[in-house]
């Protein structure tokens, strides 16, 4: 067909027309000039050569030019360069749209799945609430993202498929990474609507790479180590994070046994230890900034005493001031039991420690920290509120709300299939939490209510008191989105109903773990701060660069019209706009995925959360020094199994749900892989005029 073409001597002297069209790189002034009808002669030009030159050819014929004919046809040495090469691919705004769309719903899957899974540890230890855990993630997935995430970012776009692979189109290049996209999110947003936890990394990984196979073939995608850029290298973390995450996990949380937990008296142990965590994590966090840092930041070029300067000193410097500000403030807090204490007083530092202790200071509660199924404290139909969240003042429910069934009845009528099933009970407890949130004041109250009043009616969706309805429920929806996580009893959730199969293995889970004094466990709730955000930071370094690798690319390539250069900057302005979709995931949603994690893995406790978060910190800037893309949720699932097995016994792990957690993660690389490629191969090769 191409030689038919080039034959005819009609076409002589369009080829320059011809590749002009390959390319979508006409000058501004002609593109906007041109009509729709010579727009479209142009692009049927080719059809009517060879029509005119077959002379067995009774009909005007539309064959489909593959890649392979696109590229020796439109080749780089007959495009016009200069002015051409700068510009915007104005006919490919919608590809750019599309992508940016595909680009911020990765990030918000990214956000509701592996950020989830990331403060899964910090709520199910008590250490903080679900909304503590909103608020510092936004804060620093944002610093992480735009400090350090350009780094991995760089490796997303530029070391799985090589840029000679499309060949200078930059038209093509913008479809294949927005389909990539495109199967990436499809794939985590569907795990994430069914409470499976996936690797936003490697499924987006997957999808690039099943996207370059569909492109150029199988030979042109980086399957080797490719300098540490490879997908060789980028698998090899599959194995390796969770192992060295939960080593380095399972050494802290030894250390912390070692030095506080088998002491008389280990709460001043614990206060005053605590400044070594902070140093650990303004070392960390420096040095990911600092060295090899953020070329944006122009960090990337320092020397090596800068480095070495920085980070010493602002690690150093962070555990003294921990050390005058932080300890006295535990101190007063834990050892004096000072329940007059406010947030704000850790200002006075020192002056602390003289300051007296309330009269009643020894009946003062210290929060409980130890993990137990609803059902122990109450013997009715479980409900997802938890103690903490009774505290609000709202008004308690009447008798009608629920059906109160001794438990035991109920077990064992569901189990000789007499009684409710087990997804009933849920069912029953998840009424009786709607119930209650009916009964609150303020946004969520109301959207509760409005939902309840203004069912669907009979008859089709679109019909006309259908269709007024939803108008009714629309608001009402949103406002439920946005807040139903806020209320949501994440710990219910992961222990389980007791006397069922998953409440009883989750009852030998927590049995095998060996407790500790609450007090010990309130102090390091304190720590368990700056530990969860250091893993916060860690992600934002490492994940935002799944989303905006290729996001990157399709904005390089739609706006200079040339295919993305290899060391083409990430722009800090789309760093800051997928972090914060990051955080609006796990405002929204992180709460559907947070309840089948921490917990349900192993027993939970502020101690062992510290050692959880820091080792997973740690194992995933380092792997961003290296610019390898590594997923933080099984840096996080290592570090939870390495503390879980320090409790000296394989019982303590439910291997259960890590065993479903392995699978997830080896099935989303052949499923996103497959999405990516299909995708792509059906774009590129599909039937057009």
């Amino acid at each position: 067909m191409r030689d038919e073409i080039r034959s005819c001597p009609v076409f002589h002297g369009r080829e320059r027309k011809l590749a002009e069209w390959g390319h979508r790189q006409t000058p501004a002034k002609e593109t906007h000039k041109r009509s729709l009808a010579a727009h479209a002669l142009l692009h049927l030009w080719p059809c009517v050569c060879l029509s005119l030159s077959s002379s067995s050819s009774k009909h005007l014929l539309l064959p489909s030019i593959s890649f392979e004919d696109h590229q020796s046809i439109c080749t780089p040495s007959q495009q016009p360069r200069g002015q051409a090469d700068t510009m915007a691919l104005d006919q490919y705004t919608y590809v750019f749209a599309i992508g940016t769309f595909f680009a911020m719903l990765d990030a918000y899957n990214n956000g509701a799945n592996d950020v989830a899974n990331a403060w899964a540890t910090s709520v199910s230890s008590r250490s903080i609430t679900y909304r503590q855990a909103m608020i510092f993630g936004t804060i620093f997935e944002m610093l992480g993202a735009i400090t350090v995430g350009a780094r991995t970012a760089e490796t997303i776009k530029n070391g799985i498929i090589p840029n000679s692979a499309f060949n200078d189109n930059a038209g093509v290049q913008m479809l294949a990474f927005t389909c990539a996209l495109a199967a990436a999110s499809t794939w985590v947003m569907w795990c994430t609507r069914h409470s499976a936890h996936v690797s936003s990394t490697y499924s987006l990984i997957s999808a690039v790479a099943g996207v370059g196979v569909a492109t150029a073939g199988a030979d042109k995608v980086q399957w080797g180590w490719n300098k540490g850029k490879g997908l060789g290298a980028i698998f090899a973390g599959l194995g390796m994070a969770p192992a060295i995450s939960g080593c380095f996990g399972a050494i802290i949380f030894m250390l912390i046994k070692l030095v506080v937990h088998v002491r008389k008296n280990p709460v001043p142990w614990a206060v005053w230890t605590s400044p070594f965590f902070f140093l650990i994590a303004g070392t960390v966090c420096t040095l990911s900034i600092v060295y090899k840092g953020s070329p944006n930041l122009g960090l990337n070029k320092k020397p090596s005493w800068y480095i070495a300067a920085v980070t010493m000193g602002t690690g150093g410097g962070l555990a003294v001031v921990a050390a005058l500000f932080f300890v006295p403030f535990v101190h007063a807090k834990v050892v004096k039991k000072d329940y007059t204490l406010k947030w704000w007083h850790f200002i006075q530092g020192p002056l602390l420690f003289k300051r007296p202790a309330p009269p009643d200071a020894e009946k003062a509660k210290v929060p409980n920290y130890a993990v137990v199924q609803d059902d122990e404290e109450d013997e009715t139909l479980p409900t997802h509120e938890s103690p903490k969240s009774s505290e609000s003042g709202d008004e308690p429910l009447k008798k009608d709300t629920a059906v109160e069934i001794p438990r035991e009845k109920t077990l064992a009528a569901a189990e000789i299939g007499e009684g409710p099933t087990y997804k009933q009970l849920q069912a029953e407890g998840e009424a009786k939490l709607h119930a209650k949130l009916m009964k609150k004041r303020g946004p969520l109250g109301w959207a509760m209510r409005t939902l309840r009043d203004n069912p669907m009616g009979p008859g089709q969706v679109y019909e006309l008191h259908n269709m007024k309805i939803i108008l009714k429920r629309i608001p009402a929806m949103i406002v439920v989105g946005a807040l139903y996580g806020l209320h949501y009893d994440i710990h219910a959730a992961q222990t389980g109903v007791a006397g069922t199969p998953e409440g009883d293995r989750m009852k030998r889970v927590y049995g095998a773990a060996k407790k500790y004094p609450n007090e010990v466990e309130h102090t390091y709730s304190f720590v368990q701060i700056i530990t969860a955000c250091t893993a916060s930071f860690a992600h934002g370094a490492n994940d935002i660069g799944n989303s905006v690798g290729p996001w990157a690319v399709i904005y390089s390539a739609w706006s200079t019209g040339d295919a993305a250069a290899a060391k083409a900057p990430v722009p800090v302005w789309q760093l800051a706009v997928l972090s914060a979709t990051i955080s609006l995931g796990l405002i929204t949603y992180g709460y559907n995925i947070m309840k089948v994690m921490g917990n349900k893995i192993t027993y939970h406790s502020p101690s062992r959360g510290s050692s959880m978060e820091m080792g997973a910190a740690i194992t995933v800037l380092v792997f961003s020094q290296f610019s390898l893309p590594v997923s933080t949720s099984m840096c996080i699932t290592g570090a939870t199994v390495g503390v879980g097995l320090c409790n000296g016994t394989l019982k303590a792990v439910n291997f259960q749900r890590v065993g479903l957690l392995v699978f997830s993660w080896i099935m989303t690389i052949p499923i996103a892989g497959t999405l990516g490629g299909v995708l792509m191969g059906l774009f590129l090769n599909a039937p057009h005029f």
